[in-house]
């Protein structure tokens, strides 16, 4: 049986902290699929296609992993996918709240998925896609927080 886990986000951009958690759960699951979740409701600094390809680039060299986007609920996704995992990245105890409740809820719609709660490494543990995002915008130097393959000057979305 092939051990499909589902890394879901909106990953506008891509850290080095989300890199972390993918190759620290690879030796644990055969494919991880970086799933860009689309919220209509939320928006993106970096277009879908941006993110996307620049996931691709930072994991050029590893076949087992896979980038997609979806809509709708992650479980729903899992489903469709075939996936019986997810994988989340912890930094702090209000993560490990928030994902804590998030996964109990989603075991309670479909009992087959499991969370995965893989804790930061602590010099990353500082590390957000919504604070790089403010530090982007502020003109600021991103390059200890983003992945060498990650250009923010190209994929803005409007032009910004």
């Amino acid at each position: 049986m092939n051990k499909t886990a589902i890394f879901p986000g909106s990953f506008d951009p891509i850290t080095v902290g989300h890199v972390d958690i993918v190759n620290r759960a690879l030796p644990i699951f055969d494919e991880v699929v970086i799933a860009i979740g689309i919220n209509t409701q939320k928006k993106s600094l970096f277009t879908l296609k941006k993110r996307m390809e620049w996931i691709k680039k930072v994991f050029k060299n590893d076949s087992r992993v896979k980038v997609e986007s979806y809509n709708g609920l992650t479980v729903n996704y899992c489903q469709q996918r075939g996936a019986k995992y997810i994988i989340r990245g912890i930094r702090s105890s209000a993560d490990f709240e928030y994902e804590k409740t998030i996964a109990q809820l989603n075991h309670m719609m479909v009992p087959e998925i499991d969370t995965f709660l893989i804790l930061s490494s602590p010099e990353l543990s500082a590390i957000s896609s919504t604070i790089v995002r403010e530090i982007i915008i502020g003109n600021g130097d991103t390059s200890k927080f983003l992945p060498k393959e990650v250009d923010v000057k190209k994929g803005m979305v409007d032009g910004q």
